[in-house]
């Protein structure tokens, strides 16, 4: 059978529905369909869109009362108005834009030049193809969604990083030891991450043993280590924005419910030319362990 002469019908998008609503994962699904002599590339855009779709449709619903998750603190900045921020090291930060909802907050020269090529220069050997979180287990995976090499540094293992912890915790008002550790991205051209959330969903079954390390993450920082050729803007589909992946800058942005009204669906848009680089903070409700 040849891709061209596979048509995705109604029948097979009831059918990806009803295993994604039964609870099996996506990668189970397309293997499914490929073992039943779907071509990879046809069964992945049927995927992709059916569930898409799906997701659309679920979202328009009025939300029934009672059905949105408690709130929890979260990390908040001290902006006062104020256009620049001085941080107890000295170092100064630009505040370039900021938004309620969702939460986001554009900081302007949150690393220097010499930290970004330092922790470029630390991570590049240790990069790996990127994982995400296997929601089933709790573990972590390689998934298509996320096309980029990644590494992960334990927290405070060198000066650098302790240096920016530090800065981070002190600029969003949140305690270090909640913060995860920091990682490092690179995208090369075509590479991406599909819009997602970075809360853990509680519907999933290996959430709970993830949230044994520290409880839900609340707030997200990703910094910018170099300004690539083309693309690469960290987008938030929800509401319509972008930020300009710009060397030094970071965005930052909070959740204080693992739910989509908090309108944190973002993802990293496709690298068009030359290389991305990111370095992410992950913040936690409790101490990370």
């Amino acid at each position: 059978m040849t891709t061209t002469a596979q048509t995705v019908t109604p029948e097979l998008r009831r059918w990806i529905i009803a295993q994604a609503e039964a609870g099996c994962r996506p990668e189970d699904v397309l293997t499914a369909m490929k073992a039943s002599g779907w071509e990879e590339d046809v069964a992945v855009d049927a995927l992709e869109q059916t569930l898409r779709q799906r997701l659309d449709e679920i979202g328009r619903r009025p939300l029934p009362a009672g059905e949105l998750p408690p709130p929890s603190a979260v990390p908040e900045p001290r902006l006062d108005g104020a256009s620049e921020l001085r941080l107890s090291d000295g170092h100064r930060v630009r505040v370039l834009g900021s938004m309620k909802l969702p939460r986001v907050v554009i900081f302007g020269g949150l690393l220097t030049d010499a930290e970004c090529d330092e922790l470029m220069a630390l991570a590049r050997p240790r990069l790996l193809r990127s994982e995400t979180v296997d929601n089933a287990t709790g573990g972590s995976e390689v998934n298509a969604a996320r096309t980029s090499d990644g590494m992960f540094f334990e927290r405070g293992e060198a000066p650098l990083i302790r240096r920016i912890e530090a800065r981070i915790a002190e600029l969003v008002r949140w305690p270090l030891e909640n913060g995860e550790g920091l990682q490092v991205l690179r995208y090369r051209p075509g590479a991406e991450y599909r819009p997602h959330h970075d809360y853990f969903d509680p519907a999933h079954s290996g959430t709970a043993r993830i949230l044994q390390r520290g409880g839900q993450r609340v707030g997200t920082v990703v910094m910018y280590l170099n300004t690539p050729e083309g693309g690469g803007a960290t987008t938030f589909p929800d509401v319509g924005f972008e930020v300009a992946p710009v060397r030094g800058n970071a965005v930052f942005f909070s959740y204080d419910r693992a739910h989509e009204s908090t309108r944190t669906l973002h993802g990293g848009a496709p690298v068009t030319a030359g290389e991305k680089w990111v370095a992410t903070k992950w913040m936690r409700e409790g101490v990370f362990v």
